[in-house]
């Protein structure tokens, strides 16, 4: 790898060098590096671009890592991941993908990501998205996100975008078995001219399944924020939706939560808050010695933290 693609890297997955255990690493369109894991392998696709990653079961305190790096400028591909996990397992999986664009034509990485978690397995996904580079071509990232929850399952999603992405839609689909469990914490800060679009569907089939939906957002300068959510109760369940933006300059944020219950014994949440950082709060701030510019950036990062 080159030192843009080492920077791609340690952005989006914390790295500073190739990873222990298994891992894929893929950059503009091919692998570059994979490694297998006694309990993990990972094994091309023969029909499509992407990987089968299976994980057996009773496989505990694992990870396996699989970042993305663009940084040919006009690339563009989709790719497709799929994540077998047996039953009883413990495991982190860290994706994400990082774009260097130094050009005039857009990049863009389309990945769809679908999880099939055994029964009583917990999962920990991280996935962060990152872009930089100082030409005009836009950086492109639409991830989709598909989750099947076994009885007694457990799947996190932490998903991040950091900065840099000029245009992007996500979109998560889960549906859940008994006593599963979905949480997912998002977080994304847009600026300029960039727009982003989050679309969650959970179903709630199983008896006793949960979900918890929370979103965290700031939109700047003339960006602009989507934000929609449904949640369908189809059995005894809980399920919980959230969504807090932080409005400036001229930008624009829209929050769309929906809930469906189809059974009597549904309880379903949903909250949506947008507004500006209040005055007290950079006032405060400054009395303590911090400039304006310093304590706006001081109060968004503890809002994304």
């Amino acid at each position: 790898m080159d030192t843009i693609q080492m920077t791609l890297l340690e952005q989006i997955a914390g790295l500073h060098e190739v990873p222990a255990g298994a891992y894929n690493i893929r950059a503009n369109g091919e692998s570059i590096g994979r490694q297998n894991s006694a309990n993990i392998e990972i094994v091309p696709k023969e029909d499509a671009q992407g990987i089968d990653i299976y994980i057996k079961p009773n496989t505990k305190k694992e990870s396996v890592h699989i970042p993305v790096l663009l940084s040919q400028t006009g690339l563009k591909e989709l790719v497709y991941n799929d994540f077998h996990i047996g039953e009883n397992c413990d495991i982190v999986i860290v994706a994400g993908c990082g774009i260097h664009n130094g050009g005039d034509a857009a990049s863009q990485h389309d990945g769809i990501h679908t999880f099939y978690i055994g029964k009583n397995s917990r999962v920990k996904y991280v996935e962060k998205h990152y872009g930089q580079g100082d030409g005009n071509g836009e950086r492109v990232m639409n991830p989709t996100t598909v989750i099947h929850i076994d009885e007694g399952g457990y799947f996190e999603m932490d998903s991040v975008q950091i900065k840099g992405i000029d245009s992007t839609n996500r979109i998560t689909r889960a549906d859940l078995a008994d006593n599963a469990t979905v949480i997912v914490k998002e977080k994304i800060m847009t600026h300029g001219k960039q727009t982003a679009e989050t679309d969650f569907t959970v179903e709630l089939n199983g008896e006793n399944s949960s979900a918890n939906v929370m979103s965290r957002s700031v939109a700047r300068d003339e960006s602009r924020q989507k934000f929609t959510s449904n949640i369908i109760g189809n059995n005894r369940c809980y399920g919980h939706t959230e969504c807090d933006a932080i409005i400036m300059d001229s930008s624009s944020v829209t929050a769309l939560p929906e809930l469906v219950a189809n059974n009597v014994e549904a309880s379903l949440i949903h909250e949506a808050a947008i507004g500006k950082i209040a005055g007290e709060q950079i006032i405060k701030l400054m009395t303590l010695g911090l400039t304006e510019a310093e304590a706006e950036a001081q109060i968004i990062n503890g809002f994304l933290k």
